[in-house]
């Protein structure tokens, strides 16, 4: 069964791609993050959530168990580029 799509994630994605991320969709692996952004050099990995969405057992047991670099529960695009300008400004 496919992981639901959360109904902004289609949006940002766009909205990303237009400010000059790059962005790869990989919601269906079960557990992971939503999106994979790279901006300036950096990727960052976002969990996209609608207002009212909650993060799934599996989506925490992942975030819980990541070694690497944290995810981002974003809501909406003005979240993810202040999450990209923050982590491009120590360039």
């Amino acid at each position: 069964m496919a992981k639901r799509v959360d109904a902004n994630q289609a949006q940002i994605v766009q909205q990303l791609r237009d400010f000059g991320a790059s962005v790869k969709d990989i919601h269906e692996v079960k557990g992971c993050f939503d999106i994979l952004a790279g901006y300036r050099g950096r990727d960052y990995k976002f969990e996209i959530k609608t207002e009212a969405g909650k993060l799934t057992t599996a989506e925490i047991e992942f975030q819980n168990s990541w070694r690497g670099s944290p995810v981002y529960v974003i809501h909406d695009i003005e979240e993810a580029i202040q999450i990209l300008i923050d982590g491009s400004e120590d360039l």
